[in-house]
């Protein structure tokens, strides 16, 4: 069957960003597909779940075909599936956890545009959202193999939003700043702890858990994510949040020694 109403898919739909995006949008009248590793085994929600492993090829054709076949159309594909590491020094992560974090956060959304994008060009319209992160503009100390990860997304996003305007199709991310989600609670911890680190990771710990008191709630990037999808001529970025309004404004238009140093101050490094 072919549904009338727009179809949208958002991956790490289970809880947070991407389940708030799934509410934002079934309110907006989309028909909404999340999808999370468990699928429906992680509860009941106000729209279906389907199983789904972004590091996994197969796992990725299944789902695809089975949202396919359900409603005949793709017209929106949400990619919010990730992770972070816990604050710690780059030299802190192993080797495998650097694999492991881009193989979610980026060759992720690259799997999901593959499989999604030559059903997009056969309807000759569509949209892809990536959830990025302010991080993926203004790297942070101690951060930095998720910082990485979404630059990555930033660069591909932007390359690919070039390459399928042409055929309908328009791509745009969402650049958060702290969101109270359970993402931090999730954060895997480093695998290569070191002692020389140990005060600073303290540190960093109380900053963090200080900034996630006045964080936004999910829905302001709900709203955000809505007003991507809906925009007639959209923008290849859109913020989310005063926090991260606020560092995007610095990056382009600050002295690079102003920004430098106002994140140093901010993270208290130089205490």
């Amino acid at each position: 069957m072919t549904s009338i109403k727009p179809v949208a898919l958002i991956t790490g739909a289970s809880s947070g960003i991407g389940e708030a995006a799934a509410i934002r949008l079934l309110a907006a009248g989309y028909i909404v597909y999340g999808t999370s590793r468990r699928g429906e085994q992680a509860g009941q929600r106000q729209f279906p779940l389907i199983a789904l492993d972004v590091t996994d090829d197969n796992s990725v054709t299944a789902a695809v075909s089975e949202l396919l076949q359900r409603e005949g159309r793709i017209d929106l594909l949400i990619n919010n599936a990730g992770f972070g590491v816990a604050p710690a020094a780059a030299e802190e992560s192993s080797i495998e956890q650097a694999k492991a974090i881009l193989d979610t956060n980026f060759l992720g959304i690259v799997r999901m545009t593959r499989a999604v994008v030559p059903h997009m060009r056969q309807q000759g319209s569509g949209r892809i959202i990536n959830i990025s992160s302010i991080l993926g503009v203004v790297p942070m100390p101690f951060v930095a193999l998720y910082a990485a990860s979404k630059h990555a997304v930033e660069g591909y996003s932007e390359a690919l939003d070039h390459e399928l305007r042409t055929r309908g199709i328009r791509v745009s991310v969402i650049e958060p700043a702290y969101t109270k989600t359970q993402f931090e609670a999730n954060n895997m911890e480093p695998d290569a702890k070191l002692e020389e680190y140990d005060q600073v990771r303290n540190k960093l710990a109380k900053v963090v858990a200080q900034a996630m008191e006045k964080a936004d709630a999910p829905t302001v990037v709900a709203e955000v994510v809505l007003k991507a999808a809906r925009a007639k001529q959209p923008k290849l970025r859109y913020t989310a949040g005063k926090a991260a309004r606020q560092l995007q404004f610095l990056r382009r238009f600050a002295p690079a020694s102003v920004l430098d140093a106002g994140i140093r101050k901010s993270l208290k490094l130089d205490a």
